[in-house]
């Protein structure tokens, strides 16, 4: 890109903080970093139109894991550990509320579900038999029970007739939220650039050298917050993970609320007004899914519409007008990578799937790390 004299001196001269990607943490340590240093120069760097990776593409769940997700996670990490992680979930959704209002990403809370197929009679028996001990072990995060077995009430099909429910687990409007961040960051005169790829950070006794798909400029700063992309920059234990979604147009009198879970959360839906968004199924082919790549494949589209039809809404018509693919950032722990890689550069990646959840939090906690 042939850049001009005022284009340099207006957007990259004399950046004191460089972003990469410009998602929930991204944007959140922008925010952080502005309300620590308010004459800073501050730039994000997008490689999307939008943001690339989960930020723009999630679910929209305002949740901290269900029972199954919760037991799976105890198998690599210790009591505390996972109390931790639940914990870090929930600070980062009060957070985030707290920053942007209930109202402006939409916020509501009708619970969250976890359903489990009629074949799962191994996983539900334990989900059962261990529910009491996850209750006592979350009761120091929310001083009650979280969990409860219920009925089910929404006529689903080949499961289980009881659910468990998490009455503390809510649904965003994913679109919303990041437009009041954006219109935020704005507000507070940080520059955001988009369609810009970073290709190469060198950090150099004069500062960051970083290179991208168009320009070159140097930073004093570098902040990596793009998530299921950083391997690409060089961060070892991370790596992508594509989450596949669809969404069915309106169906009438659709009596579905809240957020849902099936197979140990590998595939999750909720309704939007009168629409169910349903995604997963990575766990039908792990290894093509751990891609940047944001297409569709048959195998897991299928899939969702089978369940769709054959569980979810076995007496309901629907078509499904628009799918997409997110890029979660995943790794052996759960824990986020939050560190400082040399003098001036710093990451806040690996979400583990839980972005909306702990995306704010970790954006603070990365711009943080230069206390």
């Amino acid at each position: 890109m042939n850049l001009s004299y005022w284009e340099y001196k207006s957007w990259l001269s004399h950046i004191d903080f460089t972003i990469i990607g410009s998602g929930i943490t991204g944007l959140s340590c922008a925010l952080q970093l502005r309300n620590k240093h308010p004459k800073a120069n501050i730039l994000i760097l997008e490689k999307g139109m939008l943001p690339n990776g989960a930020s723009t593409k999630n679910a929209g769940f305002a949740c901290f894991g269900s029972i199954s997700e919760i037991l799976d996670d105890l198998k690599r990490h210790t009591e505390q550990e996972v109390i931790d992680l639940v914990t870090k979930r929930v600070q980062g959704l009060q957070l985030l509320r707290h920053s942007l209002g209930d109202d402006a990403i939409d916020y509501q809370q009708h619970g969250g579900f976890e359903y489990f197929l009629e074949k799962e009679e191994e996983l539900y028996a334990k989900c059962l038999e261990r529910q009491p001990y996850v209750n006592a072990l979350l009761q120091s995060i929310f001083k009650d029970d979280v969990f409860a077995t219920v009925s089910d009430a929404f006529g689903f099909k080949k499961v289980k007739n009881q659910a468990i429910y998490n009455r503390f687990e809510g649904q965003i409007d994913t679109g919303r939220m990041m437009e009041a961040l954006l219109k935020k960051a704005q507000a507070q005169h940080i520059k955001i650039l988009n369609c810009c790829q970073v290709t190469d950070i060198e950090d150099t006794a004069g500062g960051v050298a970083v290179k991208t798909s168009h320009f070159d400029f140097k930073s004093d700063k570098v902040f990596i917050a793009t998530n299921g992309f950083a391997a690409n920059l060089g961060i070892k234990d991370t790596k992508p993970a594509r989450a596949q979604v669809l969404i069915t147009t309106p169906i009438k009198d659709l009596h579905i609320k809240g957020t849902f879970h099936l197979d140990e959360g590998y595939y999750y839906f909720r309704n939007i007004e009168n629409r169910i968004l349903f995604g997963g199924g990575r766990n039908l082919d792990f290894k093509a899914e751990e891609t940047t790549s944001l297409q569709q494949t048959p195998l897991i589209q299928d899939k969702l519409e089978e369940i769709l039809k054959e569980v979810i809404l076995p007496n309901h018509s629907f078509n499904i007008p628009h799918r997409w693919s997110g890029i979660m950032g995943v790794g052996d722990q759960k824990r986020p990578i939050l560190k400082q890689l040399s003098a001036n550069v710093y990451c806040g990646v690996r979400l583990g799937g839980m972005g909306v959840a702990i995306g704010s939090l970790v954006g603070k906690e990365l711009a943080d790390q230069l206390d």
